[in-house]
């Protein structure tokens, strides 16, 4: 048995959990959906993370937010954000700690794969 590389998405936009998903796998991950930080941080695949896709904003707690949580754990997971409010100063203040990339949605796929990279550099 093959064990998959699990890259979990956080978003609360369905059409991102359904479609997201379906296109990591095509690039040979295991994938996961959440509809929000909560949710992410209740689950069991949490500690199997490897890479997470996280929007930025989000109703209850946002994307930066739940990095802030998961560091005060000692979590190291890699961080690609993903938004659709794009602006000059909120990439930079995203790319510290885990985060390794932001993209602005619609996204290409060979943003994705270029940021799957980074962020999963021996993959």
């Amino acid at each position: 048995m093959i064990n998959l590389l699990l890259i979990s998405v956080v978003d609360d936009d369905e059409s991102v959990r359904e479609s997201l998903p379906d296109l990591l796998r095509e690039l040979g991950y295991e994938a996961r959906a959440f509809p929000s930080a909560r949710a992410f941080l209740a689950s069991d695949d949490l500690k199997r993370t490897r890479c997470l896709i996280l929007d930025v904003a989000m109703p209850e707690m946002t994307g930066p937010e739940l990095q802030q949580v998961l560091e005060s754990r000692g979590s190291q997971i890699p961080i690609i954000f993903i938004t659709a409010h794009a602006g000059e100063i909120t990439r930079p203040r995203l790319l510290i700690g885990a985060a390794v990339e932001c993209l602005m949605k619609p996204f290409s796929e060979k943003s994705l794969i270029d940021a799957l990279k980074l962020a999963l550099p021996l993959n």
